[in-house]
């Protein structure tokens, strides 16, 4: 037997000690298999630059490998659209989907480290669901997270993210978030 503890990640801790029990004691879930769950954390971000400069395209990568912790794929154009001079098949753009610890820890510092350093910060909107409880929004400035050297940035480019949950309407969705300290608008 060993005596090492297991890391838990801050808001994944949070969550079976404190809002789990909290939202069953609400009387709307019957069990705790009803109650709703993160499931995953998308960053996704496309580039036009890349169809003129590739090397672009990875130091993006790079950047957003950095900010998840995971390496980032990079997409593909599906159709040739001469108009764009897009061909099918060229790398566009790059996305990092995290789950289990990993979702957790990007939530929990982009919640207390990254949102902070937002200039002009007043939240985020509460009405960008999508009617099955996930919720998108987009960050204009990548270097916001601490992650990135700002030193050895080439352009500043804005992302996308979307957070997954296993609720069934917004307002479930919403409320999960809340409890987690989502910075949501007044």
């Amino acid at each position: 037997m060993s005596t090492e503890s297991k890391y838990i990640p801050r808001l994944k801790e949070q969550y079976t000690k404190e809002i789990a029990p909290k939202m069953l004691k609400s009387g709307k879930y019957k069990s705790s298999m009803q109650l709703p769950k993160l499931t995953k954390i998308s960053l996704s971000c496309s580039v036009k630059d890349a169809l003129l400069n590739p090397k672009a395209l990875d130091a993006l990568a790079a950047d957003m490998s950095q900010i998840a912790g995971q390496k980032a794929m990079l997409t593909k154009a599906k159709n040739a659209i001469a108009n764009f001079k897009l061909r099918a098949g060229i790398n566009l753009g790059c996305v990092v989907t995290l789950r289990g610890e990993k979702m957790y820890e990007f939530l929990d510092r982009f919640v207390a480290i990254s949102s902070p350093r937002i200039r002009d910060f007043r939240g985020y909107p509460q009405k960008s669901f999508d009617g099955r409880g996930n919720y998108s929004f987009g960050i204009k400035e990548h270097t916001i997270f601490p992650e990135v050297d700002y030193n050895t940035v080439d352009k500043i480019r804005g992302f996308n993210i979307t957070i997954g949950t296993t609720a069934e309407t917004d307002e479930e969705a919403l409320g999960l978030l809340k409890e987690f300290g989502f910075p949501f608008r007044n």
